[in-house]
C-alpha cells in the first residue's frame, strides 16, 4: 500500500489518459446501464451509477459482480450496456466472468480489464494495490461523464432539479 500511495500522483496522471468514449456507443438518453464491481470497485460502481443519474438522466445501478446474477440480471438484453469496474484483488477473476456471462447473455459490456473475448476493454491503471486501483478507475469516468452530459446537451455542474448544496433541517 505505501509503494501504490507514494507514487499515486503518478497513476493519477496515467489514469487521465484513459480513453472511456467507446462507452458512450453503448448508452442511450434516458436509458439504463448496470455498473459492476466487488470490494473497492463496488464502493467506485455506486459513485459511478449515482453522477450517470445526475448528469446525465442514465438510470444506472450499481450491483455487486456476485449479486448480480442472482435477479437483476434477468433485465440484461441484447445491447443492454454494463460497465464492469475490476480492481486487481481477489475479486478480478470473478468480475470478469460476470461481465463475460452477462456479454454472452447480450450485453454491450465494458471491463477495465484486459483478460476478455465477449466483453470490451476499457482504460485502466494498475497500480500495484487494490485500493488504489479502484481510486484510479474513478478519474477517467469523471471525465467521460463529464464529456458525455455536455454531449447530450446537459450542465453536469447544473443538474435539472437538483443541488449541489443541500440543506437538512
Amino acid at each position: 500500500m505505501r509503494a501504490a500511495l507514494k507514487e499515486f500522483p503518478e497513476f493519477a496522471r496515467q489514469a487521465l489518459g484513459c480513453n472511456w468514449d467507446g462507452l458512450a456507443s453503448a448508452l442511450k438518453p434516458n436509458g439504463s446501464l448496470f455498473v459492476l464491481g466487488r470490494g473497492p470497485s463496488w464502493a467506485i460502481a455506486n459513485e459511478v451509477a449515482l453522477k450517470f443519474k445526475e448528469t446525465c438522466s442514465i438510470h444506472a445501478e450499481a450491483y455487486s459482480a456476485a449479486e448480480v446474477i442472482h435477479g437483476p440480471m434477468a433485465l440484461v438484453e441484447a445491447g443492454f450496456p454494463l460497465l464492469t469496474l475490476c480492481a486487481r484483488d481477489a475479486a478480478y477473476n470473478s468480475c470478469i466472468s460476470t461481465s463475460e456471462k452477462l456479454a454472452g447473455e447480450g450485453a454491450k459490456a465494458f471491463i477495465t480489464a484486459k483478460d476478455v473475448n465477449k466483453s470490451t476493454p476499457i482504460g485502466f491503471v494498475a497500480t500495484g494495490h487494490p485500493l488504489t486501483d479502484a481510486l484510479c478507475l474513478v478519474i477517467p469516468f469523471y471525465m467521460f461523464v463529464e464529456s458525455y452530459a455536455r454531449q447530450l446537451g446537459l450542465n453536469p455542474d447544473q443538474p435539472p432539479l437538483l443541488r449541489k448544496v443541500t440543506r437538512t433541517k
